[in-house]
């Protein structure tokens, strides 16, 4: 399953402009690697308390097929978000992953973010607050919170379990006493260095094993994989792709490849979750070319899994966990820049730029009567430049819309019409015959 958190369907048709139109071309003709697969649907992604959802219970949906709170994750809607109480076991919500692992199969969990941030921990942990990453968190708030998320990846089914971690979140591991390879300071209050403990649960278990911090090293392992293989590249959050150092930083797409190639050694089969995460990151910012390198890299991404992977005998699922306002609008010619400024102009004879946002910090207070003029911003072509809000918001909100299923792969029409955001590993799970309802296996 791949992910694109915040990847609405604006998004999807302004990256694939871009894409065409860094090949020289109009743009609009472009399509992304997985725009190219036979399935499409819709999936709609409200919350049980929430009209528009957060990272945490739509990660909850669509890798454990159970709508609930927003800001909850792996637990059902009976838990609400902050709620220091022990979570009874009956309130736990088990995800795919964890489901292809009782059949025997191999999972792991790649990302761009933290890999305790809200998307990857729904494939492992059982908490009440997503923001309680590392033990610091959770005593700032609750102090008889239950085990933090970095602590339940490595500690508890089926976090300890999965064969391969890799994404960022150094910072969450290891204790405030402790600086990393590239000069952070850990977050742990607990003085525990779960890293080191990571790999002292796999000497216990005599398997092999191997932590990476960059990209050289993780390179290295490619061609040797161990059984159990953590690549933390970051403090915290990976870099833009953009921005990244490429000789200490992987990208997505070699992310996904040596994920796949491990996990392809289990006869039984594997489930990969893979998250281009940063797309949302960018749209809170207002920071429009970032959001769409972001999504070409996960297109990239799943085009290496697609060259990796046999269609006949695997099934590859692209979707989005919840939409952003980014607006891609105006009457503009065929083939003008879409990280500039519309053909059109509003009633007040101010122009505007063709991708713009609801809300957010980019908003500009106008200048008396008139709106500001944003096109003629020297640095609107800078990356961190923030595309024009309308409301004023320290962080752009995300959308309510539906968002995008792309499938290909064994059974692929299943994903084709409307549905929840949670019947998503429902299906995925009927088709590889695993889990506990139904499957294709029972009709054989």
């Amino acid at each position: 399953m791949f992910l694109g958190d915040g990847m609405s369907v604006p998004t999807l048709a302004a990256a694939r402009t871009l894409l065409g139109q860094r090949r020289g071309r109009a743009g609009e003709e472009a399509t992304l690697a997985f725009e190219n697969f036979p399935t499409l649907g819709l999936a709609k992604t409200y919350c049980v308390d929430g009209q528009v959802s957060d990272s945490a219970c739509t990660s909850t949906a669509y890798l454990c097929g159970s709508k609930n709170n927003v800001g909850t994750l792996g637990v059902d809607a009976r838990v609400l978000r902050h709620d220091c109480n022990p979570i009874p076991e009956s309130h736990h919500v088990r995800s795919i992953a964890a489901w292809a692992l009782a059949d025997g199969r191999d999972a792991g969990i790649v990302t761009n973010t933290r890999v305790t941030d809200a998307s990857p921990a729904g494939a492992f942990a059982h908490i009440a607050n997503r923001d309680w990453e590392s033990d610091a968190d959770a005593a700032a708030e609750c102090p008889t919170a239950p085990r933090d998320i970095a602590a339940q990846l490595i500690h508890e089914n089926p976090g300890k379990q999965f064969k391969v971690i890799l994404g960022g979140g150094r910072q969450e591991f290891l204790p405030n006493t402790a600086i990393d390879e590239e000069g952070t300071s850990g977050r742990r209050l607990d003085g525990r260095n779960l890293i080191e403990e990571w790999q002292m649960e796999k000497i216990s278990r005599n398997v092999s094993y191997q932590y990476v911090w960059n990209r050289e090293q993780l390179m290295h392992a490619k061609d040797a994989l161990p059984d159990y293989l953590l690549g933390l590249f970051e403090g915290s959050h990976m870099q833009y792709n953009m921005q990244a150092d490429s000789v200490t930083e992987p990208t997505l797409a070699e992310l996904t490849e040596v994920a796949i190639k491990s996990l392809s050694r289990n006869e039984k089969g594997f489930f990969l979750f893979v998250e281009g995460g940063r797309i949302d990151h960018a749209h809170h910012d207002n920071y429009a070319e970032l959001a769409l390198d972001e999504t070409i890299e996960l297109a990239a991404a799943v085009e290496r899994a697609t060259e990796l992977l046999d269609e006949r005998d695997s099934l590859i699922v692209v979707t989005s966990n919840h939409a952003h306002v980014m607006t891609f609008n105006g009457y503009s010619q065929r083939g003008s820049d879409i990280l500039g400024q519309s053909d059109d102009r509003g009633d007040d004879g101010v122009p505007y730029m063709t991708l713009s946002y609801a809300n957010g910090p980019g908003h500009r207070a106008p200048a008396g009567a008139s709106r500001v003029d944003v096109t003629t911003e020297a640095d609107y072509r800078q990356l961190e430049w923030r595309s024009h809000a309308e409301v004023p918001l320290e962080s752009e909100t995300h959308g309510g819309d539906d968002v995008a299923v792309f499938a290909r792969g064994t059974h692929h029409a299943m994903f084709t019409g409307m549905y929840e955001q949670s019947q998503i590993p429902h299906r995925m799970a009927y088709v590889a015959c695993i889990g506990t309802g139904p499957t294709l296996c029972d009709r054989s």
